[in-house]
């Protein structure tokens, strides 16, 4: 099998166990909200930011896996949002923003964030506005509300 064809099996194999482990585990707090997600918390995964390479770079072929951008593409298409969305909400515990491994990963240790992020640590503080995007995110924020 090529590296094109491992990485679909990888991808495929890591969807399926994060969707059984998923399945398994109870999820209280707010609601989720797919609009918010594409519009908001999306672009954080393509930012480019000094230092430290986007998101999707390495996303793309890593765990949690963010869809391949097409060539020439500047966002994913209705599809892979939605294919995005159902992967990385795994990564949050909705309502709580410091138990959600997608905000606690590029956080640094001095803003409450956990040890190690392949990445790098791309805020230091939960005041930072991407931290609070994120935040807002797994709070259950809508577009248009004003919680």
């Amino acid at each position: 099998m090529n590296n094109e064809g491992e990485m679909t099996g990888l991808r495929i194999l890591a969807l399926s166990t994060l969707s059984a482990l998923w399945a398994a585990s109870p999820v209280d707090g707010p609601p989720l909200d797919y609009t918010f997600f594409k519009e908001r918390v999306q672009p954080i995964f393509l930012k480019k930011r000094p230092g430290h390479a986007r998101c999707v770079t390495c996303h793309r072929h890593g765990n949690p896996p963010l869809q391949p951008l097409a060539p020439e593409a500047v966002t994913w298409n209705e599809d892979q949002s939605r294919a995005n969305f159902a992967i990385w909400r795994q990564f949050v515990v909705p309502g709580n923003p410091l138990k959600s491994q997608l905000l606690l990963h590029p956080l640094g240790e001095q803003g409450g964030g956990d040890h190690f992020h392949a990445g790098g640590k791309h805020w230091k503080s939960q005041s930072d506005p991407e931290w609070q995007i994120l935040a807002a995110w797994v709070n259950g924020r809508t577009i248009g509300d004003s919680k």
